[in-house]
């Protein structure tokens, strides 16, 4: 038994991985292993770059095998044991099912394993045959030829995914983001609402006060009258029983007095009615931001020497400066344009202002004439809203937000107090050419600054 299995294994050394035969002209991989030159050669047929060992895929840079010359004379003297390589071949060669001959042909039709005999009498007679090799061999050539097209279809396929899981982020991180200006909004709506609340009661407080007063006067006025009225009603009574002389003669008074009784009205009480409303284009607004929101950036060509200018130019600060006017600077007023203009369509941008002083937004005309001293006016090409910011004794009020909503079809330039999401002011006229925000700082305010920002 021992002897036998070790008989096994040589003849399993010498076995070629790919056809499972005697090793025929045995060469050896940079990985070790042995096969015959015509069947890695065949397994390798149509690669290109690299070619991969059919029993450990190690990467082979090129074609070329190490001819071993030891074992192709092993394999010489292995086959001269023909018991052991017939009953080694009848192991592992399978048979036909039906006729239990050796399976020799492929058929082409029904993709089927044929043995000799099947040829013959079998369905299989008109149809095309081909050794099991050649079959072997044209099915491996096409199945190589699938292996570059799955490749591509893979990395495609990695990519896709790899984009799909980028935009699951993207996703989360974007609904994130809403979550919180959601939070942002519904925080200063309550802020809003509680304000409204605490002005309506305080009007409330106040009418209740006036109202309670008029009815206190009133009921005095009332009583005053039925006591009056009830004195008159016992001199009446007390004069029915005197003499007709002495009735006679003050009955004039009694008719005077009687004739003068007027009852006094009743206070008609009726209650102003409070409503509490949101603030006026809130759900609008909303929307408009959402849609038509537009990123912009300053341009320093047309900046002010009394301007600082972030790098991130999304920022502008006022200072004093010595420096005099150049040419392109575009007034002689603290003012800067945008980098962006618009010719047709909505735009809305935002902006932040912080410190305190005068400042104006707006749009102007692209041709408007820079470095003059003609006042900023619609007549002139410059549509502006002027705001203020201040300080309530001597605490300073806090950032404001202020909003531009442009309708260049419509003429229409409107402001509004992102604060509380109220609409403050309103420009209407006709737009014929490009047209560019504009910003500028009152030389005095006490270093003010605006920033462009997204809501």
């Amino acid at each position: 038994m021992a002897f036998a299995a070790s008989l096994a294994k040589l003849q399993a050394e010498a076995s070629c991985p790919i056809c499972l035969d005697h090793l025929r002209d045995p060469g050896t991989t940079e990985c070790g292993h042995n096969f015959c030159v015509s069947c890695i050669h065949q397994r390798w047929e149509g690669l290109q770059g690299t070619f991969p060992c059919p029993v450990c895929l190690h990467h082979c840079p090129d074609r070329s095998l190490k001819r071993n010359t030891q074992l192709c004379r092993m394999t010489e003297i292995v086959q001269q044991i023909p018991t052991m390589r017939g009953k080694r071949k009848r192991q592992e060669e399978p048979l036909c099912k039906k006729h239990r001959e050796v399976l020799a042909l492929f058929c082409e039709k029904d993709l089927e394993l044929l043995c000799a005999q099947c040829r013959v009498v079998s369905h299989h007679q008109n149809h095309s045959l081909i050794p099991i090799g050649e079959a072997a061999a044209s099915y491996r050539r096409k199945l190589k030829r699938h292996i570059g097209a799955l490749t591509n279809h893979l990395e495609v396929a990695g990519t896709v995914y790899k984009k799909q899981v980028a935009n699951t982020w993207e996703m989360k991180r974007k609904m994130e983001k809403w979550r919180e200006e959601l939070d942002f909004e519904c925080e200063e709506l309550k802020c809003f609402l509680e304000k409204e609340r605490d002005e309506i009661d305080k009007d409330l407080l106040i009418e209740e006060k006036d109202v309670e007063e008029k009815l206190i006067e009133n009921g005095r006025q009332i009583s005053y009258h039925m006591s009056r009225l009830s004195n008159l009603l016992s001199e009446i009574e007390e004069e029915c029983l005197q003499t007709d002389l002495d009735l006679l003669t003050g009955i004039e008074r009694i008719q005077n007095r009687y004739g003068n009784l007027e009852t006094p009205a009743v206070f008609s009480c009726e209650l102003q009615k409070e409503f509490f409303t949101l603030p006026p284009h809130y759900l609008g607004l909303h929307k408009m931001i959402r849609m038509f929101q537009v990123e912009l950036k300053l341009d320093p060509k047309t900046a002010h020497p009394d301007l600082i200018m972030s790098s991130d130019r999304r920022s502008v600060t006022y200072t004093t400066s010595d420096r005099f006017p150049k040419p392109q600077d575009l007034t002689s007023y603290p003012a800067i344009l945008s980098s962006e203009g618009m010719e047709a369509g909505r735009h809305f941008w935002a902006v932040k202002i912080t410190g305190l002083g005068e400042y104006f937004l707006g749009v102007c005309k692209e041709s408007f004439l820079r470095n003059t001293l003609i006042s900023p006016s619609a007549n002139n090409g410059y549509w502006q809203y002027q705001l203020l910011t201040r300080t309530c004794g001597s605490v300073p009020i806090g950032q404001r937000m202020i909003g531009i909503f442009l309708d260049y079809e419509l003429g229409e330039v409107s402001f509004y107090n992102l604060n509380n999401r109220s609409y403050m002011y309103g420009i209407a006229d006709t737009f014929t050419e490009k047209i560019m925000p504009y910003f500028s700082i009152a030389s005095s305010s006490e270093s003010l600054t605006i920033s462009i920002i997204r809501v």
